[in-house]
């Protein structure tokens, strides 16, 4: 596991959550809210369950790490509202009431790391309104419909054009619906090296003249890898690369000389090994 980001979260001054503060170990709703909530740095190690009602705001410079396998976030979701430098690592989330992990409101230098995310009531990590240099890694999100959700509504251009810049890497989709992710306005937004399993509807949708770049990534029975039009959103961009597909269809492509170049360096796995790799690495317990 990476001690740091990859991709875009590694940009603007890089991610590093609250590793600039104290240290503390939570298992109560009220320890956990304490802290998250301080406008203090804090690395917020988390050993129990953390009953939540609704979505709990996260302030600015936190990490919340759960121990070992231990760590879990239910009933309801994390909230990252016009905050910077926030990491979420090795917690299983479940039963959210709406969101599992909602991010928004020029919301920059996030890392969704290593979770193991079902069975919410909208979407499993939503990255919108304005929000910026985020990475999402090595999750695990099974047993859910509306996965990842990048850009809330077809008339926000004028605050999410030029923003919403996300990378998907080593995330597993297991057995979920839609949304991985679903994509508007953002250009360039990297899906690269994530495996997808039995997926009811559809891979990764560009809409509303996002440019996506699918790299490397491997497709087991996806009737749909990517798609350019949802819902009575208009269509999007998308560049394709040397993708594996499994008894799945052909990715669906659009205008790939319109996807911006990626901006950051990394190493892409070749697409063959995918599937083990995210199968050994994603979710909790890994790091």
């Amino acid at each position: 596991a990476e001690t740091s980001p990859v991709g875009y979260a590694s940009m603007n001054g890089g991610t590093t959550g609250g590793a600039a503060g104290q240290t503390v170990t939570v298992s109560s709703a009220s320890q956990f809210r304490t802290y998250v909530t301080s406008s203090s740095p804090y690395v917020i190690r988390v050993n129990g369950t953390i009953s939540i009602s609704g979505m709990q705001n996260v302030a600015s410079n936190k990490t919340i790490i759960g121990v070992g396998t231990a760590g879990r976030i239910s009933g309801g979701g994390l909230n990252l509202d016009s905050v910077r430098n926030v990491v979420i690592r090795n917690l299983t989330f479940t039963g959210a009431s709406d969101d599992a992990i909602n991010v928004q409101d020029n919301s920059t230098n996030i890392w969704i790391d290593h979770n193991d995310l079902s069975r919410g009531y909208d979407g499993l990590i939503d990255v919108k309104r304005g929000s910026d240099y985020v990475t999402v890694s090595w999750n695990r999100l099974h047993d859910h419909d509306k996965s990842m959700l990048l850009g809330h509504s077809d008339s926000n251009a004028g605050q999410d054009t030029g923003r919403l810049r996300v990378t998907y890497v080593h995330n597993w989709f297991d057995g979920t619906g839609q949304r991985h992710p679903r994509v508007r306005f953002a250009n360039p937004v990297h899906v690269l090296n994530n495996y997808y399993s039995n997926i009811s509807s559809y891979g990764v949708a560009s809409t509303e003249n996002a440019g996506v770049y699918v790299e490397r990534n491997y497709f087991e029975n996806v009737r749909r890898p990517t798609s350019l039009q949802e819902g009575s959103s208009d269509q999007g961009n998308i560049k394709v690369l040397n993708n594996y597909l499994v008894n799945s269809g052909t990715p669906a492509t659009r205008n790939p000389s319109s996807v911006r170049a990626i901006p950051y360096s990394y190493t892409p796995e070749a697409n063959n090994t995918v599937k083990a790799t995210v199968m050994a690495g994603a979710g909790v317990g890994k790091i």
